[in-house]
């Protein structure tokens, strides 16, 4: 079955780094693109960073340009998705989602990614 599993949130001071991984599995991932989103509390689901299948096309919220960076691995059976947090500040915190497209149209809309990952915590103190 299809598997989208995120991994290396946690908590961690501001101006430090985290990355996260999610391993995308039970379809042809390769394929497709795949982006990173986040909720924090009391608020709607934000768009984060977003690859086409070759990593060649990317896409970053103006909130994390220059500070995160997406990258993938198309390996055989399991796609692995990564997420670079470098200066992280208190406002980056909230839960993030790892989400996977049928199509490898890179949008920063929610409702073109069909999976979705049980998203994992980043927290980050001042």
């Amino acid at each position: 079955q299809v598997q989208l599993v995120e991994s290396g949130g946690g908590l961690v001071q501001a101006g430090g780094s985290l990355r996260l991984s999610c391993a995308a599995s039970g379809r042809t991932f390769s394929s497709y693109a795949m982006g990173w989103f986040r909720q924090a509390p009391g608020k709607g689901r934000e768009f984060v960073a977003t690859t086409s299948w070759s990593g060649g096309s990317t896409s970053y919220a103006d909130s994390v340009k220059g500070r995160f960076t997406i990258s993938r691995d198309n390996a055989k059976n399991t796609v692995y998705l990564y997420l670079q947090m470098n200066s992280l500040k208190p406002e980056d915190t909230a839960v993030y989602y790892c989400a996977a497209s049928s199509t490898d149209w890179v949008s920063r809309r929610a409702g073109e990614y069909d999976y979705w990952g049980q998203g994992t915590q980043v927290t980050v103190s001042s």
